[in-house]
């Protein structure tokens, strides 16, 4: 299964695209996409270079699965939004090319990854690094990206060995029901 995992930002977006066979877990790309081409304010014009490079990278690198970093809300409600909004044109590029999106909070990675929720950037990298045996630290975006990637790797070999011993289904009270959510 190959995966590709995005670390949504405004102005660098990193990817990462791993392939999983098993427990054997092999790299096949990482990188950012920067949209520092556009004017600072220009907000419209770097969420196109977004989504016209998440859906480059997918014609590409050809993924069976896509994984997206969840936000969470920042000091500053302004960088919020606008982080809020980069993620949204990855999530809609990546099902515009018709990938199932999985998400993972930067927590849920980082305990994935290595062993704890408040790992530094740099342990991350360095994770990432020997889990994919690599020879240099790819940078933080992509780092984080190949941490997501490997993150649902993890994950669906769990949700596999569960769907065999037993039949999901989803709880009725996580559901919207009589237009409440409760």
């Amino acid at each position: 299964m190959r995966i590709l995992g995005i670390d949504p930002g405004l102005q660098t977006t990193g990817f990462g695209v791993i392939d999983a066979h098993g427990q054997h877990l092999r790299y096949v790309a990482s990188g950012t996409i920067r949209t520092t081409a556009a004017q600072r304010g220009d907000v419209p014009g770097r969420l196109k270079i977004l989504f016209d490079g998440i859906a480059q990278i997918t014609r590409e690198y050809q993924p069976d699965q896509a994984c997206v970093e969840i936000v969470f809300v920042n000091v500053n409600p302004q960088s919020t939004l606008l982080l809020g909004q980069a993620r949204g044109a990855c999530v809609t590029a990546l099902v515009a090319q018709g990938l199932p999106v999985a998400e993972y909070t930067a927590l849920q990675m980082k305990k994935s990854i290595t062993g704890h929720g408040r790992a530094a950037k740099s342990q991350i990298q360095e994770m990432a690094r020997r889990l994919l045996q690599l020879p240099g630290l790819p940078g933080t975006d992509a780092a984080d990206a190949l941490g997501l990637a490997i993150t649902h790797a993890h994950a669906q070999r769990t949700r596999q060995a569960l769907e065999k011993t037993a039949t999901l289904q989803r709880r009725q009270h996580a559901m919207y029901k009589a237009g409440r959510n409760y």
